[in-house]
């Protein structure tokens, strides 16, 4: 459901549409992440308000793309060291200001970018994630991260990673034709948005392990809140946006 909404909004609709529909986003996902921080219901809708008030400054900006360096370099570097030192209860403060970083960029990427660009961008996360989930249930063994993320495994990457460079060499083939410098390129641009993907997957679970909850919210029954379906896309579409703008994928 979520899917075809996105698809619709990408392609239908004009940039204020989308824009508005990130500001519903935004305002969901920056009440339940205020719910991770424990900030309680007056504080939750306070947060909710600064969380959109920052994405519409944000877009009023000439140039973005310092918003999605910075973003990346949260994803790439900030976050992996965070949990490996533990995402901890005493951190609240800090994950207070993070939720900015979770949200607003992604948000802004949406806009930003054209409606190919974020599908081929959000496709490596999907793709990514059907391969990880059937290669972990055939052959998961060694767990990734235990401590955050029992369920995920190292041979569950290894199909994601697998299955997202299917799609960067066929990607190349089809925007590039067969040229071996380009494709090297898209392989290693997919490394990367994968290698984001799951920080971005296993940073919510860590926010949410140290708050002592399973899910970010209830607003899908069955599959958690709002956050727990764009954990990946939070983390991928801003470093997307980044290679976007600096012509890494092109």
């Amino acid at each position: 459901m979520l899917l075809a909404i996105l698809l619709a909004a990408l392609f239908f609709l004009p940039r204020t549409g989308i824009a508005l529909l990130m500001v519903l986003i935004t305002a969901i996902g920056g009440h339940e992440w205020a719910r991770i921080c424990a900030l309680g219901a007056t504080g939750a809708r306070v947060y909710a308000a600064a969380i959109v008030g920052v994405f519409a400054l944000a877009l009023t900006l000439d140039d973005k793309t310092a918003v999605f360096v910075l973003a990346a370099l949260f994803w790439v570097v900030a976050a992996p060291i965070w949990m490996w030192r533990g995402v901890k209860t005493e951190h609240r403060g800090a994950l207070i200001a993070t939720g900015f970083v979770v949200l607003v960029p992604a948000a802004l990427a949406m806009v930003v970018l054209r409606p190919t660009e974020a599908l081929i961008v959000l496709a490596v996360a999907w793709i990514a994630d059907t391969g990880a989930y059937f290669a972990g249930r055939r052959w998961g063994r060694r767990k990734l991260a235990p401590a955050i993320s029992p369920g995920k495994t190292w041979e569950g990457a290894a199909g994601g990673l697998i299955g997202a460079a299917a799609y960067a060499m066929i990607l190349s083939l089809f925007l590039a034709g067969a040229q071996a410098s380009r494709m090297a390129v898209f392989l290693g641009a997919a490394a990367l948005l994968v290698m984001v993907s799951i920080v971005g997957d296993l940073f919510e679970s860590a926010a949410k392990r140290q708050a002592g909850v399973k899910d970010s919210g209830a607003l899908l029954p069955g599959h958690g809140g709002m956050l727990d379906r764009i954990d990946s896309a939070c983390a991928i579409l801003p470093v997307g946006a980044a290679l976007v703008l600096f012509k890494v994928i092109r």
